[in-house]
């Protein structure tokens, strides 16, 4: 009896063993088992959000200086972009608003305007193959605050003359056409047939502008063409740019508007960045601040130091 005991121990305490060992294999084999994911188990991202501040403040002051120079001065210019894009299938909508304001205060000329800019775009295309849309854009540009120019009288006082006010001037554009996209950080569009609006609300402006005497809104039909393009230049170098054209078939068609903006941008620390500003607008229908020169090319360039914060947030939607 004893016998058959023992034995019947022993029996059960192999198979035990075996059936241990069948297990880890079994739990090893599953670990090892990649688990594949069913498209329908994945969102598609669509919507992508995002943006960036910048603000460059500059303070000096002197007291008995011998070498000369302004008791005190001020600068501030500030530049914020905000973007919003969308993309599903064939569908795309790209929003881009850029705003940026400066001032700058000395003791010897007051306050003055040094950036004003009030610059949105919005842009909706169809995909037509790989690289082509058929798209609808439209654009407003103005400006925040009063513009002066400055000139001196025959007494060497200095006088200043209003200019621009808050939509005096405002360009309104819209346009179809085809948006052309090789790479991810390049877009030409062009357009044969769009419309632009210039509204001035002040009609005493108008004929800065050229505008008839007395009126508010400009119409003008003509053919457009706009260039974006961003690059990194290296590792903490970012370089934007963007040129919109336009012909004016309604009056000298062989006058292009031009409108180029440039911005260049180094990151130093995570919230300290140096940024570099070139613009350039010619309109030959716009008065030179100088009332003795006809149209000339209007520039402005910015350079600057300062605090800068890029944020962004990505929503999944169905």
């Amino acid at each position: 009896m004893k016998k058959n005991l023992l034995l019947f121990l022993a029996m059960v305490h192999v198979n035990i063993g075996f059936s241990q060992d069948a297990s880890v294999v079994d739990l090893k084999k599953a670990s090892e088992i990649t688990i594949k994911k069913e498209p329908t188990d994945t969102v598609q991202l669509t919507w992508k959000k995002g943006g960036n501040f910048n603000l460059n403040i500059n303070q000096g002051s002197l007291s008995n200086w011998s070498a000369g120079g302004d008791k005190f001065s001020f600068s501030l210019n500030s530049y914020l972009n905000l973007y919003s894009f969308y993309k599903k299938e064939k569908n795309a909508w790209d929003n881009v608003l850029d705003l940026a304001f400066g001032i700058v205060q000395t003791t010897s000329l007051g306050r003055r305007k040094s950036s004003d800019r009030i610059d949105f775009t919005s842009k909706y295309g169809y995909a037509l193959n790989k690289h082509w849309n058929l798209s609808t854009l439209f654009n407003l540009r103005s400006q925040f605050a009063n513009g002066y120019s400055y000139e001196k009288d025959a007494n060497g006082n200095e006088t200043r003359t209003l200019t621009s006010k808050t939509f005096a001037p405002a360009y309104v554009l819209l346009s179809q056409g085809l948006d052309y996209k090789p790479i991810s950080n390049f877009s030409l569009f062009m357009s044969p047939m769009t419309g632009r609006w210039i509204l001035v609300s002040d009609s005493s402006l108008g004929d800065f502008y050229g505008l008839a005497a007395g009126k508010k809104v400009k119409s003008e039909l003509g053919a457009f063409l706009s260039a974006n393009y961003t690059a990194n230049l290296g590792k903490n170098f970012n370089y934007k740019t963007k040129l919109d054209l336009f012909s004016n078939y309604k009056q000298n068609p062989q006058n292009i508007d031009v409108y180029w903006t440039n911005v260049i941008t180094a990151k130093i620390t995570k919230y300290i960045n140096f940024s570099f500003n070139v613009d350039m607008i010619y309109d030959d229908d716009t008065h030179n601040v100088d009332p003795t020169k006809g149209p000339a090319p209007q520039w402005l360039q910015l350079m600057g130091i300062g605090f800068a914060y890029k944020f962004g947030t990505l929503a999944k939607v169905k």
